[in-house]
């Protein structure tokens, strides 16, 4: 890891308070802030002051990653290489057994510091986490699980995994989002049909099983999306109930990444994707803002 990038995960590191405490506690009403409590990794890499990002994810990592968010690192001046490992609605569990079994079921989606993008199919997970020095590895769950405590199981297999494979990289989680009210997303029945319980029980659970798995560091556009849906941005933010809408849901979401993982606030960011308003930008940027300072509370009106 370079000089400059170990820097910037220092401060994201030491700010704020643990995310290890239990839910719902900040009883001081400080901003909970992001850290990862894993020791990083001694200096000596070759200094090139890029940032490498892997996803170990699904869909929701496509919506994160793959419009918005180098638009964003460019107009900052922060070079990053992006790595997604993508198949739709892939679980922790399915990650598991593909690392096991060696599946080539993934599609691996890399953007490079120029913005360039190459698409290689068939991927497998022991291949691509090498194919970069990698600073910062993501996993998730995936969207209908993942207020579910019971399908966790596999996680802690997946972080040892990644620890074996990549021991200077860290860790983070990405936490993602409710559904929209209106969905018709099979999964939206587990939580009641209902928004609000979904949310929560996506908060819950994820801060849970990263106390319980050694993650301490999350990437909140759960909370993100909840907070822009607060604002005259409106409650849905989707294009299809569950999938974030190309205008203004998928930048919260890499607002969002960029702040989590630079530690470089996003308000005052000077790009605006082309079909939303200055305005909209704003406000996005600071429902991503909010949930970095507070990743597991709704913290807009």
């Amino acid at each position: 890891m370079n000089q400059r990038i170990r820097s910037l995960l220092t401060i994201i590191i030491s700010a704020g308070l643990s995310l290890l405490a239990p839910f719902g506690a900040n009883a001081a009403g400080k901003a909970e802030t992001r850290r990862n409590d894993r020791s990083l990794p001694a200096a000596g890499k070759a200094d090139d002051g890029v940032l490498k990002i892997f996803a170990i994810g699904n869909s929701f990592s496509v919506d994160a990653l793959e419009q918005e968010f180098h638009a964003i690192c460019e107009a900052a001046g922060k070079d990053v290489i992006v790595g997604n490992m993508y198949i739709g609605g892939c679980s922790i569990e399915r990650h598991v057994g593909n690392i096991a079994d060696d599946i080539a079921d993934y599609s691996y989606r890399k953007i490079g510091t120029d913005g360039s993008r190459t698409v290689t199919e068939g991927a497998t997970l022991a291949r691509m986490i090498h194919d970069e020095d990698w600073d910062i590895i993501t996993v998730q769950q995936a969207s209908h699980d993942s207020g579910m405590p019971e399908t966790y199981a596999k996680l802690g297999e997946l972080v040892e995994w990644i620890h074996s494979q990549c021991p200077d990289a860290v860790i983070m989680f990405h936490q993602t989002w409710a559904y929209a009210k209106n969905s018709d997303h099979w999964g939206f029945a587990r939580y009641g049909n209902d928004q609000k319980r979904m949310y929560k029980s996506i908060m819950h659970t994820v801060r849970t099983q990263m106390r319980r798995n050694g993650i301490s560091a999350v990437i909140p556009s759960g909370t993100a999306i909840q907070n822009a849906r607060r604002t005259k941005l409106g409650d849905d933010l989707t294009r299809d109930g569950f999938h974030l809408d190309y205008r203004i849901g998928r930048y919260i979401a890499s607002a969002t990444w960029f702040e989590a993982v630079t530690g470089m606030s996003v308000v005052g960011n000077s790009y605006v994707p082309e079909n939303a308003t200055a305005e909209e930008v704003g406000i996005a940027q600071r429902a991503a803002h909010s949930a970095i300072r507070r990743p597991f509370r709704v913290s807009m009106n």
